[in-house]
Parts: C-alpha cells; sequence; structure tokens
C-alpha cells in the first residue's frame, strides 16, 4: 500500500505512519515493532523525513519576501522589485569656530575626515566630514559657520579595472556604513590629476548611456556592493580606471545627543600648508547631534518595499508620501500625510505632512528643509510638501479598581500592578502613533486581570490639548482634538489651568457653555478655591461639540500658571475609544494617571449586605478648573487674587476632572495676530 499524505511535520505522527505502512504488509504481520531493533531503523527514516520536510519547507518560505526570516534573502527579494534597504544612519550635529590670526592667507580648507570628539551619555564619539569645506579669510579671521558634521570614521577604499576579470565586483569591505555619506570619484587612471564625480540613483529614469552614475545594492553581512554602467544605462568603466570611495562608518543611534564638542581635525592654507592649532578658537554647538538610526529591519523592509514599488518611486497619494518619507528619513516613528483638500478651507495644491521621530517630539526646521528638498524628486508637479508639527492628544485615565482584602492585603502592590499594565499599554501599537486609537476595553479588561484579587473597576477618560500660548500679544486660537464631546452639565465640561490676560486682575480660567447640542460658548471667569466662580468675560470664543473643537477669539495672554507657556485644556470625550485624526498624535500620558484601590467589602464578606459598601461615581464629579501637577511657570508666584468686577451672572455647574499631571514637553495649537485665526489639524 502506499503512504498517507502527511498533514503536519510531527515526528511522531512520521515515525506512526511509516509503523503503519509496516504492518500493513504481509511480512511484517506478527512482527514487534516496539521490541525489536527494527524500531531504531523507524525511527531513522522517521528523523530523515522530519529533517527533509522541515528544510524543504523553511527553503520554500525563504522564497518569499512576506515569509523569509533570514536578512539576505529578504534583501535579495526587496532587490527583485528594485528596493535598497536604509543603511546605518550618522548622527549629525551642527557647530561654529572661527580661525583668527590669518596672516597672508586668502583661503582655509577644512579637510575631510576626523573633525570632532563629541561628548554625550559619558562616552566619546568621532565626528567627521565627507567633504573638504573652504572658505574665504577676511581680515585675518575664517567663521566656519553652521558645519554639519557626521558621527563615526571616515574611510576611503580603492579599486583599480581590470576588464580582463569575468565579474569584478566593487565591494566596500566594512559594514555599518552610512550611504549617504558615499562619495565615488573616478580616474582614467593611476597617473592622472583628475577626476570624475560619480552620483548614486535609486533609479535609471533619464539616465543616458554617459551618465556618470552608479546604483547601491546591499549584499551579504551588511556590506554594500557598487554598481556601473554598460554604456547603455550609464557610462561604462574603462581598463585601469581608478575609483576611489570614500564613506563614513557610524555607531548609528548610540550616537545621539553628543552637545560637546573639541576640535581634532585638519585646516590647511591656499597652499595646503597646515595651520597652526592655537588659532583655532573653541567649538559652539549650533545643533547637538541626532538622527543617528540603525540599519534598516528586516520587518521595516517588508512592509516599504511593496509600497515603495507600487508607488514607483513618485508620491502621487497621501499614502505615497508616507511610504516615501519613511524611505528616505530613517528616523520615523510615526508619519501621517493628508492632502490640503481635507482642510477647512481646503488649501488645494498641497500635501501636509506630520513626523514623530524616534529621539525626540518635533523636527527642526533644518530637518524640514532637507526632507521637503528631498520629496522634491518624488512628488508630482504642481504639488508642494509642507510639514507641520505633529500636536499631542493626551488620554488621561481616572481608574478606581475594586479589590478583595481576604485575597490580597496589600493595596499598593496592586495599584503599582495596575500602573505597570497600564504604562505597558501606554507603549503598545494602540497608541503613541498617527492614527492611534486607545481602546478602553482592552484597558479596564487589563486592570481586572492583575491580580484574582481584583473584583471589578470602574475608570474615567479625559482629553486635553495643551495650548501653547503667545505671550503679550493679541492672537487667536484653535483647538482641535478631532473626537465628539460629551456634555453632562450645562457649564463646566471644558476646563483648563490659569492663566492672566490684560485687562484682569487675577488668575483666570475658561470654560464652556452649552448653548445646543451641537454648539456652545467659551468664557472666561476668576475663581478662588471655596468660592463662586466670576464671570469676566461671557463670550470668549466657542465651541463644536460634534467635531471636538475650541475656538478662542482676540485675547492677549500675559502668563500662564502652567511652565512653558501652556494652557492646558481638558474635555470629556464622547466615546471613551479616543481616535488620533489626521495629524493628532494619540498618547496615553501614565503620569497624569490616577489609581486608586478601593477594599470591595462585600466580596470579603465583611459586608454582605453592601450597607458599607464603597460607590464610585461612573460620571465626572464637578469641579470648576482643572488640577494639575504640572511645573509651575515662575510668573505664576506673582498672580494676585482677582479683584475684577462684573456684571455679568454667575454660572454655577462644575467641571469633571481628576487629579493628573502633565509633561512640561508640551504640543502647541497654531496661533496668530488678531488678523488672522489660527490653525487647526
Amino acid at each position: 500500500m502506499a503512504f498517507g499524505q502527511y498533514t503536519n511535520l510531527d515526528f511522531d505522527q512520521i515515525k506512526t505512519s511509516i509503523r503503519d505502512y509496516l504492518r500493513a504488509n504481509t511480512n511484517f504481520t506478527d512482527y514487534d515493532f516496539e521490541g525489536s531493533n527494527l524500531s531504531i531503523i523507524i525511527d531513522a527514516l522517521a528523523y530523515n523525513t522530519y529533517t527533509t520536510a522541515y528544510n524543504t519547507n523553511m527553503a520554500a518560505n525563504e522564497c518569499f519576501l512576506d515569509s523569509a526570516t533570514l536578512r539576505e534573502n529578504v534583501v535579495s527579494l526587496a532587490r527583485n522589485i528594485g528596493y535598497v534597504p536604509r543603511s546605518r544612519r550618522s548622527a549629525r550635529a551642527r557647530i561654529s569656530f572661527i580661525v583668527s590670526g590669518l596672516l597672508e592667507t586668502s583661503t582655509l580648507t577644512l579637510n575631510s575626515g576626523i573633525i570632532c570628539n563629541g561628548a554625550g551619555d559619558n562616552t566619546n564619539y568621532i565626528f567627521c566630514i565627507p567633504e573638504d569645506i573652504t572658505i574665504p579669510v577676511v581680515n585675518g579671521v575664517a567663521q566656519f559657520d553652521n558645519i554639519e558634521i557626521y558621527e563615526g570614521n571616515f574611510i576611503t577604499q580603492e579599486f583599480t579595472v581590470d576588464t580582463s576579470l569575468f565579474n569584478q565586483r566593487y565591494i566596500l569591505d566594512n559594514s555599518s556604513i552610512d550611504t549617504s555619506t558615499i562619495k565615488v570619484k573616478v580616474k582614467s587612471s593611476s597617473t592622472s590629476t583628475s577626476s570624475v564625480t560619480y552620483k548614486q540613483i535609486d533609479n535609471i529614469i533619464g539616465i543616458t548611456s554617459t551618465a556618470s552614475s552608479y546604483l547601491l545594492q546591499e549584499i551579504e553581512d551588511e556590506r554594500y556592493e557598487l554598481i556601473f554602467g554598460d554604456n547603455v544605462i550609464g557610462k561604462k568603466l574603462s581598463n585601469n580606471n581608478v575609483v576611489t570611495v570614500s564613506y563614513i562608518t557610524t555607531d548609528g543611534k548610540d550616537g545621539n545627543g553628543a552637545s560637546e564638542f573639541s576640535f581634532i581635525g585638519n585646516i590647511t592654507n591656499q597652499d595646503g600648508g597646515a595651520i597652526n592649532s592655537g588659532l583655532i578658537g573653541l567649538v559652539s554647538t549650533e545643533e547637538k547631534s541626532r538622527d543617528g538610526d540603525e540599519i534598516e529591519s528586516i520587518s521595516s523592509i517588508k512592509y516599504f518595499a511593496p509600497r515603495i514599488y507600487s508607488s514607483q518611486y513618485r508620491a502621487v497619494t497621501s499614502s505615497d508620501y508616507e511610504s516615501v518619507l519613511g524611505y528616505i528619513y530613517p528616523n520615523v516613528e510615526s508619519v501621517t500625510a493628508f492632502g490640503g483638500e481635507e482642510m477647512t478651507p481646503p488649501r488645494f495644491g498641497k500635501v501636509f505632512i506630520s513626523v514623530k521621530p524616534r529621539n525626540g517630539d518635533f523636527l527642526s526646521d533644518q530637518t524640514k528643509r532637507e526632507l521637503v528638498q528631498k520629496l522634491k524628486s518624488y512628488a508630482v508637479a504642481g504639488i508642494v510638501p509642507e510639514f507641520i508639527d505633529l500636536k499631542y492628544l493626551y488620554v488621561e485615565l481616572t481608574t478606581n479598581p475594586y479589590y478583595n482584602p481576604s485575597l490580597n492585603d496589600n493595596p499598593e502592590n496592586l495599584k503599582t500592578g495596575v500602573s505597570n499594565a497600564l504604562t505597558q499599554y501606554s507603549r503598545s501599537i494602540d497608541v503613541n502613533k498617527f492614527g492611534g486609537r486607545f481602546k478602553y476595553s482592552k484597558a479596564v479588561s487589563l486592570i481586572d486581570s492583575i491580580d484574582s484579587s481584583i473584583t471589578s473597576n470602574i475608570t474615567l477618560v479625559t482629553i486635553r490639548r495643551n495650548l501653547k500660548a503667545v505671550l503679550g500679544q493679541f492672537a487667536q486660537y484653535e483647538v482641535c482634538y478631532g473626537n465628539m464631546f460629551h456634555t453632562q452639565e450645562s457649564s463646566y465640561n471644558i476646563v483648563s489651568t490659569g492663566f492672566t490676560i490684560e485687562g484682569v486682575i487675577g488668575t483666570v480660567y475658561l470654560a464652556d457653555e452649552v448653548i445646543n447640542r451641537d454648539k456652545g460658548r467659551i468664557f472666561f471667569f476668576t475663581y478662588t478655591e471655596g468660592g463662586t466662580p466670576n464671570i469676566v468675560k461671557k463670550n470668549a470664543g466657542t465651541v463644536d461639540y460634534m467635531h471636538g473643537e475650541v475656538l478662542i477669539d482676540t485675547v492677549n495672554i500675559l502668563s500662564t500658571t502652567i511652565a512653558n507657556n501652556v494652557v492646558e485644556i481638558q474635555a470629556i470625550p464622547h466615546s471613551n475609544d479616543i481616535v488620533g485624526l489626521r495629524d493628532l498624535y494619540v498618547k496615553f500620558d501614565m503620569t497624569n494617571t490616577t489609581v486608586n484601590m478601593i477594599p470591595d467589602l462585600i466580596s470579603s464578606g465583611e459586608n454582605t449586605s453592601g450597607s458599607r459598601f464603597v460607590h464610585t461615581h461612573s460620571y465626572y464629579t464637578p469641579t470648576y478648573t482643572r488640577k494639575s501637577n504640572s511645573p509651575v511657570s515662575a510668573s505664576a508666584v506673582t498672580v494676585l487674587p482677582s479683584t475684577a468686577s462684573s456684571s455679568a451672572t454667575t454660572t454655577s455647574g462644575g467641571t469633571y476632572s481628576s487629579t493628573t499631571s502633565s509633561s512640561s514637553s508640551s504640543s502647541s495649537s497654531s496661533s496668530s495676530s488678531s488678523s488672522s485665526s489660527g490653525y487647526g489639524y
């Protein structure tokens, strides 16, 4: 009889199938398979079948990009669709220094190679430049301004072209290369004094037979190979040509954060003579090192390769911009792009891009300019890319877990466990990204599953945006949350921390007054703890509850009680699932989350009648202002108690806020002068 078809690779099932096959043969009808030496032969056959099947399965998996696991195979498969994985990226910094006391010197050249020693995180790093920098000397002084330097070692490698070799390869010996620093120059021979600079290309569109260009590809062991033209696509190298390749090898993201630099480079005059090091001034740091990154991971290659291929290296749709940006800028943690036609009012002909970098909160202006220039080679004519700073949408929780004291009499340990679990969730793929979504059911079920002693929990959600005030100027502000607001009172559903405004003595707060289910009115008021709110401006702006927008009319904010000119504005979401819309970056901020452990006296049997059971509100307990533990502004201590009078009617009600704290690093809403309104999303 024939073997049956195997449905899995389990060794025991393979062995059983072989034994059943032999038993079906009349020659082995009465044979004792378990007690005879034939069992050893059956084991060997099963092992051979198992190993062969496993290797065949793995070999088949390595043939497809989605299932391949070895980096060399993933890179090779990505190469088939024209994708070159990102290399390591050197951390870049900007420095300035002057050289003075120069006599009879017209120009100075900062030679390529090692420039500075940079200190960061108790470790020193070498910084280099890939090309010479020449500047003029004016009145005996040469000023090197805003020089960009790269972390790593500067290396030069030469190849001599030998056409007698059937397949000569130009492989760079070192790994950890930052391919953006590769410079290729070709001389006609070793004795030639002139050279031609070859440019790297990532596609062959528009490349002629005489173009001095080369392609780059990753090969085994994370090394790189240069590929030159063949006189059809690109110029072909000739016999005895000398190819000189210079590049920087780097430590990647480890080099980020260096801020103190000392000069150790080489400067020469117009005649090639070295400059006395005593003439070189101290190095000032214009921008500390940033944007260093590791080589592109296997998962990233699998994600971006098909998307870059589908866009054909052209940015047309918003998803194309997201894919291309992740390809050209490796320091992306999260990115979102959307067309100007989605704006209110529409801004046709533009695409807006917001990026959360891995090593920081915002892109520097220099990085934005560089990315705009790089995107021009991908963008369709007439579409203008514009970078906007991301806006944080903070999610804050007040959770009240009930626990059985009979099963666990240490509420502090339970509280720590709840905090640790929520912290782990705050780092998950659900939040901390554009398009992120805080999932309420996951959070509450996570709390219940911490320990068997936790019987239930009542958890409240609030959302917050930080308004960055322009002090001493009349401005309008628009703060967008991208989530519908909930109103459960006639006033004080939206509350803020304190600030001072022109014309009013004392600390001012803002809140809302409901007009109808869609709209509300913002008013300013002063308040003393335990007293009654005193309205100082009844019509200070509007609220759109349906779209989650707060618009503040022209106001001159003089100071804020929270540091960094921040006014924290808190709202109650209509849904406990919070979504990041467009350029809103969802951040589940654990520093603002409060955990209150409550003993469940019914479950413990201590009070089965429930007469002493502690009830917790499932809705927000009203107060008038937002409570915050954020760092206090130095100007807050000078704020005087309010003596302003108002003929407006006092509005009663309350806010719904938990005792929270806020990070001092804040996202600002857009603002402008009183002649125009701030911009929202």
